[in-house]
């Protein structure tokens, strides 16, 4: 009994001192925690004079960060900057004064028609304006010889409803033409004898810019609706986007976004318009821009990235260019009095060319601006030279 005891308590020590042993070889938290903090800062010496003459330090201050919401855009015609011109008339193409790509005036000449319709139609104006000049003279004389009694009030009558009958005819035929492209010059002449192409007229540009479709040819016939030319003007364009039902109600029109074009410089325009409804499908809501468009560079049907800002509450925040990676770590170089030192930061939201720091800097910090590359240089030759 006495020798089995002993083995027990034996046994008992050995796996005391084995449990021990197996605790000390554990690393101590604390002692990792510091070496990880001393790996990602690095002090450094003042830099040689020609870095240094490169760097901008800059006190660290408070700073609105606005929220940035992008999304996909596509650029479109503005619609009261587009003309089809089509043909009011049966007729058959006589000349065509412009092409496809064409720069173009208001009121300049497109293509001329000629038209046996047309013709008729001029006629019978020609012909109720003289019956309307005649019934006119009639009733005035008729209507001074009433005021001497010398006809009857019925000729008075009849001569006047004559004059208002055949009236009525003639401005209803020169509103037909009027409407058919004839401006009044043209029937101001006609009225003046000179109508020997009478059956020819003129279809001209509603709007100034440039002729990207053309749908005709000499001879070839027409009839009314037919699209013979189309004319746009690209110097204001409109962007459409879709944003998500919860952004988009973030926004209204009269706020400012930024277009940019794949390869292009971005430019700023105004919100003009957001849908009341959203998309079916995409439960989205589309926006739109109106933007100057004078130089051409947004081209209708490309692509293109929107971007709009939400104002934010000042933080301390730094500039984007302030920050570099080192180790992985993005962070910053901070001026101290005895050099620069990397200082690992936790970044908030980014937008308008600023950074909001929620850990790791405070207000009135010395930051390095610009140079930034330069002095990241300096460490890493430091560091490789000491063989850390």
């Amino acid at each position: 009994m006495v020798r089995a005891h002993c083995r027990a308590c034996l046994g008992a020590v050995v796996l005391l001192l084995l449990g021990c042993g197996d605790r000390g070889t554990e690393p101590a938290p604390p002692k990792v925690a510091q070496e990880t903090q001393s790996s990602t800062v690095a002090r450094l010496t003042q830099p040689p004079a020609a870095v240094r003459d490169r760097l901008k330090v800059e006190s660290v201050a408070l700073h609105a960060v606005p929220e940035i919401v992008t999304a996909p855009g596509e650029v479109a015609l503005d619609l009261k900057k587009v003309a089809k011109i089509t043909s009011r008339i049966d007729g058959q193409i006589d000349q065509i004064h412009v092409q496809l790509g064409s720069r173009v005036k208001k009121g300049q000449p497109i293509v001329s028609i000629r038209s046996l319709q047309l013709d008729q139609l001029i006629e019978e104006y020609l012909v109720g304006k003289a019956q309307a000049d005649v019934a006119e003279n009639t009733f005035h004389r008729t209507e001074k010889l009433r005021s001497d009694d010398i006809v009857p009030e019925r000729k008075l009558i009849e001569d006047k409803g004559r004059y208002l009958e055949t009236r009525a005819r003639y401005q209803h035929i020169r509103e037909k033409l009027l409407n058919m492209g004839l401006t009044r010059e043209d029937l101001t002449g006609l009225e003046a004898g000179s109508h020997e192409e009478s059956h020819r007229y003129t279809l001209t540009a509603p709007i100034a810019g440039t002729v990207v479709a053309q749908h005709a040819v000499r001879g070839q016939g027409v009839s009314p609706g037919n699209e013979l030319f189309e004319v746009v003007d690209t110097s204001r364009v409109w962007v459409f986007a879709s944003l998500p039902i919860e952004q988009a109600r973030k926004f209204k029109e009269g706020d400012t976004g930024t277009i940019t074009p794949k390869g292009g410089a971005s430019v700023t325009a105004p919100l003009t318009y957001v849908a009341p409804i959203a998309d079916e499908t995409t439960r989205t809501i589309q926006v739109r821009f109106e933007v100057a468009n004078t130089k051409g560079q947004l081209k209708p049907r490309e692509y293109v990235d929107v971007a709009l800002s939400i104002p934010g509450s000042p933080t301390v925040a730094i500039p984007t260019s302030a920050v570099t990676t080192i180790d992985k770590l993005r962070g910053v170089f901070v001026e101290g009095a005895s050099g620069f030192t990397f200082l690992p930061l936790e970044i908030g939201r980014e937008g308008g060319g600023w950074l909001e720091v929620k850990q790791g800097m405070k207000v009135g910090d010395r930051v390095v601006i610009e140079g930034v590359f330069d002095l990241k240089n300096v460490m890493l030759k430091e560091h490789i030279e000491s063989g850390d």
